[in-house]
């Protein structure tokens, strides 16, 4: 058996408390089993992001010529940091509720 022990405090999200009770409920076979799905959806985004990242690799790696402005190429290195942000924020979320899901 496994609990979640996610507190909303922790992921600055407190207000979604109000209303709710402190005591446990198991989580219904219907939504577990849709909120699987939509993290199976979630994986293979994921699957398709490192397929991407990965085409972009071989090229900034190929012989090929790549032209470019300065603005682009700032552009470009902009929105790969903002990416680098996303998956970073994304990641310690996921091992943070990785973490809340104890086993019993």
């Amino acid at each position: 058996m496994y609990e979640i022990i996610a507190d909303p405090d922790d992921y600055a999200i407190g207000a979604l408390e109000e209303g709710f009770g402190h005591g446990q409920i198991p989580f219904p076979d219907n939504k577990r089993k849709k909120w699987a799905e939509e993290i199976g959806a979630f994986a293979q985004k994921l699957d398709g992001l490192s397929d991407k990242a990965k085409n972009l690799q071989k090229l900034l790696f190929s012989e090929s010529a790549i032209m470019a402005t300065p603005a682009s190429l700032k552009t470009f290195k902009v929105q790969l940091f903002k990416i680098n942000d996303a998956l970073n924020t994304a990641f310690d979320l996921a091992e943070k509720l990785e973490a809340d899901i104890v086993e019993k």
